[in-house]
Protein backbone atom coordinates (compact mmCIF):
# COMPACT_ATOMS: atom_id res chain seq x y z
CA UNK A 1 0.00 0.00 0.00
CA UNK A 2 2.82 2.40 0.88
CA UNK A 3 4.40 1.68 -2.51
CA UNK A 4 1.22 2.63 -4.38
CA UNK A 5 0.90 5.84 -2.38
CA UNK A 6 4.53 6.79 -3.15
CA UNK A 7 4.05 6.05 -6.88
CA UNK A 8 0.84 8.12 -6.90
CA UNK A 9 2.54 11.04 -5.12
CA UNK A 10 5.46 10.89 -7.58
CA UNK A 11 3.09 10.97 -10.57
CA UNK A 12 1.21 13.97 -9.15
CA UNK A 13 4.49 15.79 -8.50
CA UNK A 14 5.76 15.10 -12.02
CA UNK A 15 2.52 16.19 -13.66
CA UNK A 16 2.52 19.43 -11.66
CA UNK A 17 6.06 20.48 -12.75
CA UNK A 18 6.12 22.53 -15.91
CA UNK A 19 7.63 20.82 -18.98
CA UNK A 20 10.66 22.17 -20.78
CA UNK A 21 9.49 25.14 -22.84
CA UNK A 22 10.11 25.05 -26.57
CA UNK A 23 12.48 27.76 -27.79
CA UNK A 24 11.01 30.57 -29.88
CA UNK A 25 13.56 29.64 -32.56
CA UNK A 26 12.86 25.91 -32.74
CA UNK A 27 11.68 24.21 -35.96
CA UNK A 28 11.39 24.87 -39.70
CA UNK A 29 11.17 28.32 -41.27
CA UNK A 30 10.87 30.00 -44.68
CA UNK A 31 11.50 33.64 -45.51
CA UNK A 32 12.46 36.45 -47.82
CA UNK A 33 15.43 38.77 -47.63
CA UNK A 34 16.80 41.82 -49.41
CA UNK A 35 19.82 44.01 -49.05
CA UNK A 36 23.04 45.35 -50.43
CA UNK A 37 25.90 43.61 -52.26
CA UNK A 38 29.37 45.07 -52.59
CA UNK A 39 31.14 42.89 -55.18
CA UNK A 40 34.90 43.08 -55.73
CA UNK A 41 36.27 41.44 -58.89
CA UNK A 42 38.67 42.08 -61.75
CA UNK A 43 40.08 45.26 -60.23
CA UNK A 44 36.60 46.77 -60.05
CA UNK A 45 33.94 47.25 -57.39
CA UNK A 46 30.18 47.36 -57.73
CA UNK A 47 27.30 48.02 -55.35
CA UNK A 48 23.99 46.36 -56.13
CA UNK A 49 20.62 45.49 -54.66
CA UNK A 50 19.98 41.82 -53.86
CA UNK A 51 16.83 39.88 -53.01
CA UNK A 52 15.98 36.27 -52.39
CA UNK A 53 14.34 33.49 -50.43
CA UNK A 54 15.55 31.05 -47.77
CA UNK A 55 14.40 27.96 -45.87
CA UNK A 56 15.91 26.42 -42.77
CA UNK A 57 15.55 24.39 -39.63
CA UNK A 58 16.73 25.32 -36.12
CA UNK A 59 17.00 23.12 -33.04
CA UNK A 60 17.68 24.00 -29.40
CA UNK A 61 20.51 21.65 -28.33
CA UNK A 62 20.87 23.07 -24.81
CA UNK A 63 19.12 25.88 -22.93
CA UNK A 64 19.42 29.02 -25.08
CA UNK A 65 21.82 27.33 -27.58
CA UNK A 66 20.46 27.02 -31.13
CA UNK A 67 22.01 25.08 -34.03
CA UNK A 68 20.50 25.23 -37.50
CA UNK A 69 20.87 24.66 -41.22
CA UNK A 70 19.66 26.91 -44.03
CA UNK A 71 19.59 27.14 -47.81
CA UNK A 72 19.03 30.32 -49.82
CA UNK A 73 18.59 31.55 -53.38
CA UNK A 74 19.15 35.15 -54.48
CA UNK A 75 19.21 37.46 -57.49
CA UNK A 76 21.00 40.79 -57.88
CA UNK A 77 20.07 43.88 -59.89
CA UNK A 78 22.56 46.01 -61.85
CA UNK A 79 25.52 44.01 -60.61
CA UNK A 80 27.76 43.80 -63.71
CA UNK A 81 31.40 44.08 -62.57
CA UNK A 82 34.46 45.08 -64.58
CA UNK A 83 35.77 47.84 -66.80
CA UNK A 84 35.01 47.84 -70.52
CA UNK A 85 37.66 48.15 -73.20
CA UNK A 86 40.78 46.39 -74.44
CA UNK A 87 42.30 43.71 -72.20
CA UNK A 88 39.25 43.78 -69.91
CA UNK A 89 36.82 41.31 -68.39
CA UNK A 90 33.36 41.62 -66.89
CA UNK A 91 31.30 39.40 -64.60
CA UNK A 92 27.51 39.73 -64.67
CA UNK A 93 26.05 37.47 -61.92
CA UNK A 94 22.78 35.74 -62.86
CA UNK A 95 21.91 34.11 -59.54
CA UNK A 96 23.50 32.56 -56.48
CA UNK A 97 22.60 29.99 -53.86
CA UNK A 98 24.08 28.99 -50.54
CA UNK A 99 23.95 26.22 -47.94
CA UNK A 100 25.00 27.01 -44.39
CA UNK A 101 25.02 26.08 -40.74
CA UNK A 102 24.42 28.56 -37.94
CA UNK A 103 24.95 28.60 -34.20
CA UNK A 104 23.26 31.06 -31.91
CA UNK A 105 22.44 32.10 -28.40
CA UNK A 106 18.94 33.20 -27.29
CA UNK A 107 18.96 36.44 -25.28
CA UNK A 108 15.81 37.49 -23.45
CA UNK A 109 13.60 34.77 -25.06
CA UNK A 110 12.93 36.82 -28.24
CA UNK A 111 16.41 37.62 -29.59
CA UNK A 112 18.87 35.26 -31.26
CA UNK A 113 22.50 36.32 -31.74
CA UNK A 114 24.18 34.00 -34.26
CA UNK A 115 27.14 33.24 -36.49
CA UNK A 116 26.84 31.49 -39.84
CA UNK A 117 29.15 29.80 -42.34
CA UNK A 118 28.86 27.62 -45.39
CA UNK A 119 29.09 27.00 -49.11
CA UNK A 120 28.11 29.53 -51.78
CA UNK A 121 27.74 29.22 -55.55
CA UNK A 122 27.27 31.99 -58.11
CA UNK A 123 26.42 31.60 -61.82
CA UNK A 124 27.50 34.50 -64.03
CA UNK A 125 27.97 35.67 -67.60
CA UNK A 126 31.71 36.27 -68.08
CA UNK A 127 33.07 38.35 -70.98
CA UNK A 128 36.81 38.69 -71.67
CA UNK A 129 38.49 40.96 -74.19
CA UNK A 130 42.15 40.29 -74.95
CA UNK A 131 43.90 42.02 -77.88
CA UNK A 132 40.52 43.09 -79.31
CA UNK A 133 39.20 39.49 -79.29
CA UNK A 134 36.13 39.02 -77.11
CA UNK A 135 34.96 35.70 -75.66
CA UNK A 136 31.81 35.26 -73.65
CA UNK A 137 30.15 32.45 -71.75
CA UNK A 138 28.62 31.33 -68.49
CA UNK A 139 30.83 30.40 -65.55
CA UNK A 140 30.13 28.92 -62.13
CA UNK A 141 31.97 30.29 -59.09
CA UNK A 142 32.15 28.09 -55.99
CA UNK A 143 33.28 29.36 -52.62
CA UNK A 144 32.57 29.87 -48.95
CA UNK A 145 31.04 32.53 -46.73
CA UNK A 146 30.90 33.55 -43.07
CA UNK A 147 28.63 36.00 -41.31
CA UNK A 148 26.78 37.01 -38.20
CA UNK A 149 23.45 38.49 -37.32
CA UNK A 150 20.59 39.01 -34.93
CA UNK A 151 17.05 37.68 -35.27
CA UNK A 152 14.06 38.89 -33.23
CA UNK A 153 10.67 37.24 -32.78
CA UNK A 154 7.88 39.68 -33.72
CA UNK A 155 4.96 37.28 -33.16
CA UNK A 156 4.68 33.57 -32.33
CA UNK A 157 5.38 32.65 -35.97
CA UNK A 158 7.13 35.68 -37.49
CA UNK A 159 10.68 36.90 -36.92
CA UNK A 160 12.88 39.58 -38.50
CA UNK A 161 16.65 39.51 -38.90
CA UNK A 162 19.65 41.63 -39.88
CA UNK A 163 22.79 39.90 -41.12
CA UNK A 164 26.28 40.62 -42.52
CA UNK A 165 28.12 38.14 -44.78
CA UNK A 166 31.56 37.96 -46.37
CA UNK A 167 31.74 35.71 -49.46
CA UNK A 168 34.91 34.45 -51.14
CA UNK A 169 33.93 33.02 -54.50
CA UNK A 170 37.24 33.15 -56.34
CA UNK A 171 37.90 30.73 -59.17
CA UNK A 172 41.01 29.93 -61.22
CA UNK A 173 43.15 32.27 -59.07
CA UNK A 174 40.72 35.12 -59.85
CA UNK A 175 39.71 37.23 -56.87
CA UNK A 176 35.93 37.54 -56.60
CA UNK A 177 34.62 38.59 -53.20
CA UNK A 178 31.33 39.94 -51.93
CA UNK A 179 30.22 41.82 -48.83
CA UNK A 180 26.50 41.65 -48.07
CA UNK A 181 24.19 43.41 -45.63
CA UNK A 182 20.79 41.69 -45.54
CA UNK A 183 17.44 42.16 -43.80
CA UNK A 184 14.90 39.37 -43.77
CA UNK A 185 11.54 38.21 -42.49
CA UNK A 186 10.87 34.55 -41.65
CA UNK A 187 7.75 32.54 -40.96
CA UNK A 188 8.23 29.71 -38.44
CA UNK A 189 6.01 26.63 -38.45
Amino acid sequence: MKTLMLIGAALVALSATPGMAKSAFEGPSVGVQAGWNHDIAINDKKDAVIGGVFAGYDHEVAPNIILGAEGGFSLGASDRIGPAGTNAATIDPNYSFDLSARAGYVVGEKNLLYVRGGYTNSRADVTRTVANVTTAGKQTFDGWFVGSGVERKLTDNVSARVEYRFNDIGSDNAKYQRHQALVGVAYRF
